[in-house]
Formats: C-alpha cells, structure tokens, sequence
C-alpha cells in the first residue's frame, strides 16, 4: 500500500498557459528570486487532497465524476495579478479568476461535500480563492523586491479557456518543482437548463 500526494484541478489551456508565461518573464526581469510554476503543469485547483492511500484514488475518482455532473461547461477567465498572503508582501503570486470563479465554486463546494463524507478531507477554514499560480517567492527581500510591480499588474488579461473537465492529479515534488501526472478524469455533463 502507497501514499499519492493528491489534488482536484481544471486546466487552463494553451492560450492561458502562454499569457502566463509572458507575465513571468515580465516579473522575472525585476530580479526577484521566484520559483516560476512550470507552463505544462498550470491548472485551477478545486481541492488539495495531501497524501492519500493509493486505495482512496478510486473513490476520489468517484467523487470527481458525480460533482462534474452537477455543472455544465464553462468559460474561465484568468485576471489580474495578486499575492498571497498579501500583495504587499508576496509569497505566492498568482493570477485571478473572473469568469469561471462561481462556477469552480460550486465545483469546490460539491467536491468537499462529497469528500468530507467520504472522511478524506478536513472542512477548509478559509474561503476557497480560485486562482492560478504563477510562482513562490523564495525569500523575504525577493518580496519587496516584487512587491512595487504587483499594483501595476491589477488589470493584466491573462486570456481564457473552455473548462469542460475536472481532473485528479498526482504530484511528486522534485528538486526543480513539482511533477504532475493525471490519475483521472470526469466531464462537465449538466445539461443547461
């Protein structure tokens, strides 16, 4: 029996992925050390599941697939750039969801119904931020050595996608950042209506 790090997730296209990489490369150029999330591995998490049984991928799986079909497909739409846990002070940057955001809401909110039931989540105390990463700052001084930029960045258009799928991801952490890998997938299926 084995451990999966785990995590419930939408992809954001190729039109998307390629405006975030542009937006990096902008940053990058204020010299602030930042570990950049890999173009390939882009997504929007919905739940983060942390290390489970590899038994409890199936029932995960599940799960996914009777929350996708409580939403039919949706345009997302990445926005603007902010901070966690604030711009101000920037550990984590990414790029906001506008369009899209209530429907990964009810995604989320499907989701951790079904997996609080099946007791492999605990209930979030934090209101769930839709959000795509963009990289981790790695030390104090790259912070304010981002921060000035990250005001100005409050109107970039990061393009859009067609969600029409949620997927459950593996992730192994390597030295040079995380590898994911797809361990399943379940259409969005609600009829409109």
């Amino acid at each position: 029996m084995g451990r999966v790090r785990t995590f419930i997730g939408v992809d954001v296209g190729d039109e998307v992925r390629k405006r975030a990489v542009a937006l990096q490369g902008q940053l990058a150029k204020t010299g602030a050390g930042v570990k950049w999330a890999d173009p390939a591995g882009m997504h929007v998490t919905l739940v983060f599941l942390g290390d489970l049984d590899d038994r409890d991928v199936l029932a995960v799986c599940k799960a996914v697939v009777e929350a996708a079909a409580t939403e039919p497909p949706f345009a997302l739409r990445v926005s603007g750039v902010g901070a966690f846990p604030t711009p101000r002070r920037p550990k984590v940057v990414w790029g906001g969801v506008t369009d899209g955001a209530d429907a990964l809401g009810r995604l989320h909110a499907a989701l951790e119904a079904r997996l609080l039931d099946l007791k492999l989540v605990a209930r979030e105390e934090r209101a769930y931020t839709p959000h795509l990463t963009l990289g981790r700052v790695k030390g104090e001084a790259d912070g304010q050595t981002l921060a000035p930029e990250l005001p100005k960045l409050l109107a970039w258009d990061g393009g859009r996608c067609v969600v029409n799928e949620v997927l459950v991801y593996s992730s192994e952490l390597w030295r040079d950042g995380p590898e994911y890998a797809v361990l399943g997938r379940a259409a969005l299926v609600r009829p409109a209506g």
